[in-house]
């Protein structure tokens, strides 16, 4: 169970605030039913609720600091999801989003980056696809970094794109 005042990587919102915790004065929710607020801490348009218990959407907390440092540390090493078929590139960036791993969502940005760097050197561009998968995942990783590390997003952008970057001077 999660705490008031929890960062937590919640379904496809992405990194949420647990702003409450208790039953819902909503009507037709059953009362007896315990409930988080959430709060979408980048998107601050919509509060969520979910009943505690829900294990049809995934939850989880957000990566601590050093977590996060050591995720940074890892983007060399991490190994590319480099699938050459287009739909199963899709069905592979589809279940990394799902499984709400943040390894997973550095591979997908890596990957994307050096096929960019290879498809920019022969004069073409990402694919629409490949540039959706992207936008997404880097969303939910520079959200959840910059909870963990306690920096703005654009930081951790430049932070993750410096180690990108080194890629190509290896």
């Amino acid at each position: 169970m999660y705490e008031l005042g929890d960062y937590i990587i919640y379904g496809n919102h992405g990194v949420c605030k647990v702003e409450d915790i208790g039953s819902l004065d909503i009507a037709g929710i059953d009362k007896s039913v315990e409930c988080y607020t959430l709060q979408p801490v980048f998107s601050k348009a919509s509060t969520l609720y979910t009943p505690v218990d829900n294990d049809k959407v995934s939850m989880r907390k957000v990566i601590t600091n050093d977590e996060a440092l050591e995720l940074i540390e890892q983007i060399a090493d991490t190994p590319l999801l480099w699938i050459e078929n287009d739909k199963q590139r899709e069905e592979a960036y589809k279940k990394a989003l799902r499984d709400r791993d943040s390894m997973d969502w550095v591979k997908i940005i890596k990957t994307l980056y050096v096929r960019k760097q290879e498809r920019l050197s022969q004069g073409k561009k990402l694919t629409f696809t490949d540039e959706k998968y992207l936008g997404i995942a880097q969303d939910f990783l520079y959200g959840e970094l910059s909870i963990a590390l306690d920096m703005d997003r654009d930081e951790i952008e430049s932070l993750v794109m410096e180690r990108l970057e080194q890629l190509n001077t290896v």
